[in-house]
């Protein structure tokens, strides 16, 4: 490469761009040297040649005896500065590139760690429109007098409402609507999960918490897992309690989140290069540790991730293996302050 080479066909003054600087201007620098050493080794030998000739010539060539001498001299000073010349430029040259090689690893940990940003709050997004969705249709007529009633027409018609809103929302697998015992009397999906109705969810975290709760405006959330009612499929479940007439609850409402095909989308739609992508991994982890999504689906679901993040939110670093691992913490987002999922990236070389 050319020192002179158009910096704009680069697309900009980058870390890498000034590494291949500075291996072009070393490369240059070690030709020139041992040219240097070239010539100062034949100056040397036709200097020594001279010497003899003026030797043999006697009284005659004597003064010439003395230019020899000094151009030996010469060569020997000029071999002497190249020898050091190289040594120092050699040292600059290594500290140089040093610091380039900081710099590039922290442009790209930085463009990792944003990548990580962007997953991570797209998902939050994403998961705080669930929350809005079930306290809403908590509050549903519908869903809440097929609780207060033990009437099955009420609840075949709450099982045709929420039918009706899957088909406006496909991000979910199912909607259930559950009794204060935990048993589901109704949901959405009949004519694909056949045996939901019945299930007993009163040891699920989700309902628990749900019923547990005294405000309208508060929900629960599960960790992602497979449920088995839903052909095991992997769901993130958000619930809300239906409120009676007197504001306690009196049932829950359950929406299963098709998670898998969602999170998918998210790590996939990471916008990273063609090349980036063949040595990038993207992923969604929990805050178990638990690998949750990855773009290339490998390791799941037992593979876990414990990020070196020293208690930061965000940053970059490098693993055991030389790969540069970015990642930053969920900062939720409006009323949906977050799981304490990470963003992360995996990238080697």
């Amino acid at each position: 490469m050319l020192l002179n080479e158009d910096v704009s066909s680069e697309g900009g003054a980058t870390p890498e761009l000034v590494l291949r600087y500075v291996d072009a201007a070393a490369g240059i620098s070690e030709v020139k040297v041992r040219d240097i050493h070239t010539i100062t080794a034949h100056t040397h030998l036709l200097a020594i040649n001279a010497s003899i000739v003026a030797a043999r010539s006697g009284e005659a060539g004597r003064g010439f005896t003395v230019v020899a001498d000094e151009v030996k001299n010469v060569a020997g000073q000029i071999a002497r500065i190249a020898s050091e010349m190289d040594g120092e430029l050699s040292k600059a040259f290594a500290a140089l590139r040093d610091v380039g090689t900081r710099m590039a690893d922290e442009v790209r940990g930085q463009r990792l760690v944003d990548l990580a940003l962007n997953a991570i709050e797209i998902m939050d997004r994403n998961l705080y429109e669930r929350t809005c969705d079930v306290r809403w249709w908590a509050t549903d007529a519908a869903i809440v007098e097929a609780v207060a009633h033990d009437d099955q027409e009420r609840r075949a018609h709450a099982s045709r409402r929420l039918g009706v809103i899957l088909r406006a929302y496909t991000v979910y697998l199912d909607i259930w609507l559950c009794d204060p015992r935990g048993q589901v009397i109704a949901h959405g999906r009949g004519d694909r999960y056949a045996k939901v109705i019945g299930t007993d969810v009163s040891r699920e975290s989700w309902f628990r918490d749900a019923m547990a709760s005294r405000s309208p405006d508060d929900f629960a959330v599960a960790d992602i897992a497979r449920c088995r009612a839903l052909d095991n499929a992997p769901v993130a479940t958000y619930a809300a309690a239906v409120h009676g007439d007197n504001g306690r609850p009196i049932g829950v409402l359950g929406i299963h989140f098709n998670w898998g095909a969602q999170a998918e989308a998210v790590v996939k739609g990471v916008r990273l290069t063609q090349a980036e992508a063949k040595r990038t991994r993207v992923l969604l982890v929990d805050a178990k540790n638990r690998v949750i999504a990855a773009s290339d689906k490998s390791g799941m679901p037992d593979e876990t991730l414990r990020l070196e993040h020293g208690g930061r939110s965000a940053g970059s670093y490098r693993d055991s293996r030389g790969n540069t691992v970015a990642f930053h913490r969920t900062p939720g987002y409006e009323t949906y302050r977050g799981l304490g999922w990470y963003g992360a990236l995996i990238q080697s070389g």
